[in-house]
């Protein structure tokens, strides 16, 4: 690989991308863009993951795959609730396109999946529970993150796979570009409008901040890996659902919230008796809120441990030690609090966390 290698990179305003890019100093970046240009890349190209040559005439997309030396496919749809067909048209077919590319380049290929293909079986649909008012559909997403894997591996590209597990604001400020996955359910905490919380006490919920992802993929760049799955987790030092609730309710005291602490309940309980005796009444906006909440806590309700590739690779971080994603995990509740004008007119708080190495 050249010393300064060119990486084209999709999805660079999202949440990976729009942190990757600070760590690739010594490389020429080229960010795919669909509508919105974004800051920090050397070039910006305007595409589309869904046309064929990506939306390019032929002589410019020969240009591209000329030049590219590594591509990082971070662009998807993360969301529950978009639907099968969409989300396939980007999460599968998209992927489908930059492997293309990547096979006409000559280029090794980074695709960015998630953690959570290992829990299909998680899912209410799979476990054959009522989805009620939900409008999310974790399967529709899992289903095509499985789907573009597969798509990688038959392929034949040199090609890395990097499943990170739930993505949570810069580990020292909590910034992070869009609220998504988990930030849904701490949002609902700080205003008070979880009274429960259907995951076991002691269930391991596994995030990792950001900064600690891109830092990963810079590392393989940088070790010029090839090949093989890389899981970007907490693994065992993931926080219990009990330490979860209580670092964020904690959090929100000390910015003077107090909203009231929710029961944590089995799901076995929700669906026996919660759901069709307090639940059913609720205005209909509510009854989609919590069956919404339902669909997405199935994936750590009964969820084992993740492996964990964190440490193993001489660029690859270290993993977070548990005091280090509470830090994280405060950082970026106090984040969503000031951001979401929840709290106003308070010092800007000390992070206790450091900053995860490169």
């Amino acid at each position: 690989m050249p010393s300064q290698p060119t990486v084209l990179l999709t999805g660079a305003s999202g949440v990976v991308g729009s942190a990757l890019l600070p760590q690739l100093p010594d490389c020429h970046t080229i960010a795919l863009i669909h509508r919105n240009p974004v800051a920090g890349a050397d070039e910006q190209l305007a595409g589309d993951l869904t046309a064929p040559r990506l939306g390019l005439d032929a002589d410019a997309y020969q240009r591209l795959a000329a030049r590219v030396d590594v591509i990082v496919h971070c662009a998807a749809i993360t969301g529950f609730s978009m639907g099968p067909e969409a989300t396939h048209a980007l999460n599968e077919a998209g992927t489908r396109q930059m492997v293309q590319l990547a096979a006409d380049a000559g280029a090794v290929f980074y695709h960015v999946s998630t953690a959570f293909v290992d829990r299909t079986d998680l899912t209410r649909a799979q476990l054959g529970q009522d989805h009620g008012d939900a409008t999310a559909r974790p399967e529709d997403y899992l289903d095509s993150k499985r789907a573009g894997e597969d798509v990688v591996r038959s392929s034949g590209v040199p090609s890395v796979i990097v499943r990170p597990s739930v993505v949570i604001g810069d580990a020292v400020t909590g910034q992070i570009s869009a609220f998504q996955g988990m930030h849904g359910i701490i949002h609902g905490l700080l205003r008070g409008l979880l009274p429960l919380v259907p995951v076991p006490a002691a269930s391991p919920i596994d995030f990792v901040p950001q900064d600690l992802v891109a830092a990963t993929i810079a590392g393989l760049i940088r070790e010029d890996r090839r090949d093989g799955e890389v899981w970007v987790t907490a693994g065992a030092n993931a926080l219990s659902t009990e330490r979860l609730l209580q670092v964020v309710g904690d959090t929100a005291d000390e910015l003077g919230l107090a909203p009231t602490r929710p029961r944590m309940v089995g799901p076995e309980m929700v669906d026996r008796l919660i759901r069709p005796v307090f639940i059913a009444n609720l205005h209909p906006r509510a009854r989609r809120r919590f069956d919404d909440m339902l669909a997405m806590t199935a994936l750590f309700a009964h969820g084992h441990v993740f492996p964990s590739s964190l440490g193993q690779g001489a660029g690859i971080p270290k993993a977070p030690s548990t005091g280090e994603l509470e830090a994280a995990l405060r950082a970026s509740v106090t984040y969503m609090a000031r951001t979401k004008g929840m709290v106003r007119d308070l010092p800007q708080p000390a992070f206790a966390g450091e900053r995860v190495p490169a």
